[in-house]
C-alpha cells in the first residue's frame, strides 16, 4: 500500500496536482474516491484531472445528477457525487455497476462512503483535510495499479 503526501495551498496548486494525477491515468481502468469534508476541493481536483485528459470546458459536481461523463477519444472519465444520495441501494436502480465494468474508464468518486457495499474497492483514495496555510492531500494505493500510480508521484 503506497502512500504520498504533501500540502496544497489554493487552487492553482490544487488544479496541478489534480493534473499530475491525471496525467498517469491515461489509457487505464481506475476507480478513484476522494475524501474530505465540503469545501476541501475534491471538484477542483477532479477539474485538474479532467484537464490532463483535454477537457477545456468548466466541470461542476454532479450532486443532482450523481453522474457526469465526460468522452475523450480513448477513454471515459465518470465524476460521480454522492452528498446527497439518499440511499446505497439507489446505485444499483441507476446501473452503477455498469460504469465499472468499461474498459478505459476512469471513475472519480466524491463522497464514497454514501454508496456503501455498491461501489468497487478503491484502487486509490485521496483523502483531503484542512491545515494552516492549505490542505494535506494524502493518496493512497490500494490495487497494484493504484500503488504504482502513487508510487510516480513521489
Amino acid at each position: 500500500m503506497a502512500t504520498v503526501s504533501t500540502i496544497v495551498q489554493g487552487e492553482p496548486a490544487m488544479l496541478e496536482l489534480g493534473e499530475l494525477v491525471g496525467i498517469r491515468c491515461q489509457q487505464q481502468q481506475l476507480v478513484i474516491f476522494l475524501n474530505g469534508d465540503l469545501g476541501m476541493g475534491k471538484t477542483t481536483l477532479c477539474r485538474g484531472i479532467l484537464r490532463a485528459f483535454g477537457h477545456k470546458g468548466p466541470v461542476k459536481s454532479p450532486t443532482y445528477t450523481l453522474v457526469e461523463p465526460y468522452n475523450f477519444d480513448s477513454s471515459i472519465v465518470y465524476h460521480f457525487d454522492l452528498y446527497r444520495l439518499g440511499d446505497p441501494e439507489e446505485l444499483e436502480y441507476m446501473g452503477i455497476r455498469d460504469y465499472f465494468d468499461e474498459d478505459n474508464t476512469l471513475c472519480l468518486l466524491e463522497w464514497p462512503e454514501k454508496g456503501g457495499q455498491f461501489l468497487p474497492k478503491a484502487d486509490i483514495a485521496i483523502n483531503i483535510t484542512l491545515t494552516p496555510g492549505g490542505r494535506i492531500v494524502e493518496l493512497v494505493g490500494y490495487s497494484k495499479a493504484g500503488d504504482k500510480l502513487v508510487k510516480q508521484l513521489q
